[in-house]
């Protein structure tokens, strides 16, 4: 069979093939009790180990009991966008118009509809090395080029404007970030996005801004929105991670109100709407019972970062940047191995630990980094931590 071009721009997801065999490894008789293995210790995938709170289960089952399962309007619930108009008031003190968000079928709903929206063959769209896979791999199905820029350490592995300024060029549509970012769950500082906004905007291009761990902010310095920066800016947003409802897909972007109606018509097109039952779900976050427990959660994975980055640094695995967001940490393991990769597979055979190799996240020395979800519980970090302490001294390559 023929199949499309574009695709040959379109990678694997290689996080989910280490996830696959992962899970391969956990059934086999090196991680059975009964044969003297022990379970894996998923560190691994980036999603959080609270799920939906019990009012947003009891909403949903409402909605399906109620009889509310029809169409919503394509670009989402009313009362939804009103709720998150209401969120970025009490919660980051600004003034978004309901009029102006469209929810989606999660973030990545958005990203696509957003990228088809604005790019075209022949566009080139700047963004970070490293970064998220599947948000490059976005711009790639819209016939447009990601052209990846190096963002080291010295930069929290994020964009400068000075980049954005010497690798803008005539075919350049604009940038794509995300603050805080996967995989290293540093932030852009605030004077930075600013400037880039700026270049950009005095270029005629767009900035898209993927804001879907914003919630998961650690460093007040750090948690605000790029929102703040202009009308022009689009927000990329979801219910997945500071919410809880990654399997719910869900999510909402924020747009100029140029682009509304034709963001609309491709929703209308491509998707109908995002699922009725996950949007009334989604209304019971912002209830005032509900919100608290979110900030309980915000707090506790900043107790889990405050624990896994230091005892990642003992292990001889330096995090040269401390993230200030999401729940990511991203260590150079260069010191126990040529490869990531390898490193990687070889803690799910000898330590039963699963983690995830830089492989997916750019091109720029990609075997030195690995990726570590602390989206799990405290105590599988402890028992991971323990358990590499005990494989890595035999493996040190001083």
């Amino acid at each position: 069979m023929k199949l499309a071009g574009r695709l040959d721009h379109i990678e694997p997801f290689y996080v989910m093939e280490c996830s696959k065999a992962a899970q391969e490894m956990d059934a086999s008789a090196l991680c059975d009790p009964a044969q003297g293995g022990r379970p894996m210790i998923y560190l691994n995938v980036g999603e959080p180990d609270f799920s939906a709170p019990l009012a947003v289960q009891r909403a949903a089952q409402a909605c399906i009991e109620s009889g509310r399962t029809q169409y919503t309007p394509a670009i989402g619930l009313p009362a939804l966008r009103q709720a998150l108009s209401r969120w970025y008031r009490s919660h980051f003190d600004l003034d978004i118009e309901p009029e102006r968000i469209v929810i989606t079928a999660g973030a990545s709903g958005g990203l696509q509809l957003v990228c088809q929206a604005l790019f075209e063959r022949g566009d080139e769209v700047l963004m970070p090395d490293p970064c998220y896979p599947c948000n490059r791999h976005f711009v790639a199905a819209a016939d447009a080029h990601p052209v990846l820029l190096r963002a080291g350490a010295e930069q929290r592995f994020q964009l400068s404007n000075a980049q954005v300024q010497q690798a803008w060029g005539p075919a350049t549509r604009g940038v794509l970030l995300a603050s805080p970012s996967n995989p290293t769950g540093t932030s852009i500082a605030p004077e930075e996005m600013r400037a880039i906004i700026e270049t950009v905007r005095a270029r005629g291009g767009v900035t898209i801004v993927d804001e879907i761990y914003l919630g998961l902010s650690y460093e007040e310095r750090f948690a605000h929105s790029a929102l703040a920066l202009g009308d022009d800016v689009i927000s990329v947003n979801s219910f997945s991670k500071y919410f809880g409802m990654t399997g719910w897909r869900v999510g909402w972007l924020v747009l100029p109100p140029e682009l509304v109606a034709p963001i609309e018509k491709l929703a209308q097109n491509l998707f109908i709407c995002a699922s009725t039952v996950a949007q009334n779900a989604a209304l019971a976050c912002f209830e005032p019972t509900v919100l608290p427990e979110y900030e309980h959660r915000r707090r506790e994975f900043r107790a889990r970062r405050d624990y896994i980055v230091p005892a990642l640094q003992a292990l001889g695995l330096p995090v040269p940047v401390m993230p200030d967001g999401a729940f990511f940490a991203w260590f150079d393991c260069s010191a126990f191995a040529d490869s990531s990769w390898d490193f990687c597979f070889d803690m799910m055979r000898e330590a039963q630990v699963a983690l995830t190799p830089g492989r997916d996240f750019g091109q720029h020395e990609t075997q030195r980094w690995v990726r570590l979800s602390f989206a799990s519980s405290m105590p599988d970090l402890q028992e991971a931590v323990q358990r590499l302490a005990r494989v890595l001294p035999a493996r040190h390559r001083a």
